[in-house]
């Protein structure tokens, strides 16, 4: 097993990360928030049918009394409506703030019942137990929580950081391929942004060396929020990909993955790079082998007239400029504060000719 310290303003936490640990997230869990106490087992349908019985013996067998919430799975319960079902749910038991709430599940168990404990009493602990490999990697660590509205995705959130992230290797097993090979394009971003060797190294199939890859993500992921807990400055760099990525999603209805949208924000905005001279093209074609290698999309469904209104609104713009993550190589992607009215020049470069 490995265990790393995420230790930021905020809250200190370990991220575990191994075989069968899903048995043993209430012993995990007692190191931190010892018994008695209540916890509220949070999943969708889906995931509570594979793994929510296992993850609910193992927190009453090390004492806690448990609670169980579950919701229909899918992009479309990211909903304030569905955060506010499970605050209703919480106050009705009722948690108290010595109690915790813990997310099974992905990207969206993650993001809302992260969102409700950081508003639930102003703030209750929330334990991450993700199941996807986006979600080992990516969104169970860092502290960022949220709900989509019609405008955007993740327009409605918090920071929040967990008191414990308990990543079992075992349910990754019975991820579909498409959400594993979702989850590929975020182990991939982690080397484009500051780890050449990494990226390279991913030649070798990342199920062949799961748990070392997963804890690679997130020790740079660690460091990265360590430094930079609340998104002002080198934490945006884990935006590689999102700007674009993003639009593509909200375009799309979320009937396309994450992972995918990512990868094809990815391999746009790192076309763009290569057009201003900013990337060697060398580095461009390495990049788009390692996303067709894993079966991830590079080429973009939409026009810039389509995806530039959406770009406008996203989260990350600040007054007239928007913040992108930009690659000048693999291992070397940097900051670029770009004022909207150039985004047109950026999305023709991202799009046009490839």
């Amino acid at each position: 097993m490995h265990r790393l310290t995420v230790d930021t303003p905020s809250r200190r936490y370990d991220v575990c990360v191994g075989r069968g640990l899903l048995k043993e997230a209430g012993a995990l869990l007692s190191q931190v928030l010892p018994p008695p106490r209540r916890v509220c087992l949070a999943a969708d349908d889906q995931v509570w049918e594979l793994w929510g019985e296992q993850a609910e013996a193992g927190l009453r067998l090390a004492g806690y009394t448990v609670d169980v919430w579950r919701f229909p799975h899918g992009e479309g319960s990211k909903t304030p409506a569905t955060a506010l079902s499970l605050a209703e749910y919480l106050s009705s038991l009722p948690l108290t703030r010595t109690d915790c709430v813990a997310a099974l599940g992905g990207g969206v168990a993650g993001d809302i019942v992260g969102f409700a404990a950081a508003v639930y009493l102003r703030g209750i602990p929330v334990v991450q137990l993700p199941t996807t490999l986006l979600a080992a990697v990516d969104s169970s660590v860092g502290g960022k929580t949220g709900v989509d509205l019609p405008a955007g995705k993740n327009l409605l959130g918090a920071f929040h950081q967990p008191s414990l992230v308990v990543c079992d290797l075992d349910t990754l097993d019975t991820l579909p391929p498409a959400q594993f090979t979702d989850g590929c394009a975020e182990v991939i971003k982690y080397g484009v942004i500051g780890d050449r060797s990494f990226f390279f190294d991913l030649t070798e199939p990342i199920s062949r060396h799961m748990e070392a890859v997963i804890a690679r993500c997130v020790r740079m992921k660690r460091d990265i929020v360590a430094g930079d807990e609340r998104d002002t400055g080198a934490r945006q760099l884990l935006n590689l990909g999102h700007t674009i990525g993003h639009a593509v999603e909200k375009l799309s209805g979320y009937t396309r993955g994450h992972g995918s949208c990512v990868a094809i924000g990815m391999a746009a905005i790192t076309r763009a790079a290569v057009r201003r001279g900013l990337c060697p093209e060398a580095d461009l074609g390495a990049l788009l082998a390692m996303l067709e290698q894993y079966g991830l999309p590079t080429a973009c469904p939409y026009d810039g007239a389509a995806l530039l209104p959406v770009i406008a609104g996203d989260k990350k713009r600040a007054g007239s400029a928007i913040t992108l993550a930009v690659p000048h190589g693999i291992g070397d992607t940097r900051l670029v504060k770009v004022p909207v009215e150039t985004l047109p020049g950026w999305l023709q470069d991202a799009l046009e000719g490839w």
